[in-house]
């Protein structure tokens, strides 16, 4: 799931080498945390959220196969 979700927007941002993925898993739900450089935000996001939804969509029918609930949570890197 996290390298899924690591592939997908490294392949969009322009600082690839800057994004970080962090996975927190339950019993029940995978939480992942995608941090990102403030540049790079809109990128990810896309017009009018339509790249981070398809991101998540991607996520949640991975979700699926291993009986999780997944939720993708978007971070701005401090720097």
């Amino acid at each position: 799931m996290k390298d899924l979700i690591a592939f997908l927007v490294k392949s969009l941002v322009d600082h690839p080498d800057k994004v970080e993925v962090k996975a927190l898993e339950g019993k029940k739900a995978i939480l992942v945390e995608v941090s990102v450089k403030k540049d790079d935000m809109g990128k990810v996001i896309g017009r009018r959220g339509r790249l981070i939804k398809a991101i998540r969509e991607l996520s949640r029918a991975a979700g699926i196969k291993v009986k999780k609930k997944v939720m993708v949570e978007l971070l701005s890197l401090e720097e």
